[in-house]
């Protein structure tokens, strides 16, 4: 399965900081039991990619450019 394929699969997410600081992004659901932790700048790099990708989404919904089906370009890291 692919970035760009459908999923019936169904699952909670849930985002925060734990006592250690770090993030955690925890997912949830039928089998699935996720806990994923990250340092405060890996967790920044997350936050830049998921809105790139947001962004390149939005672009594809009103007939932008970016329909190559491929990762958005993301900034400087």
């Amino acid at each position: 399965m692919g970035i760009d394929s459908e999923s019936d699969v169904a699952a909670n997410l849930q985002i925060g900081p734990t006592s250690i600081g770090m993030v955690r992004i925890y997912v949830e659901g039928e089998g699935i039991d996720l806990p994923l932790d990250f340092d405060p700048e890996e967790a920044e790099e997350i936050a830049e990619e998921l809105l790139a990708a947001a962004e390149a989404a939005r672009e594809i919904l009103s007939g932008g450019a970016n329909t190559s089906g491929g990762k958005p370009k993301k900034g400087k890291r």
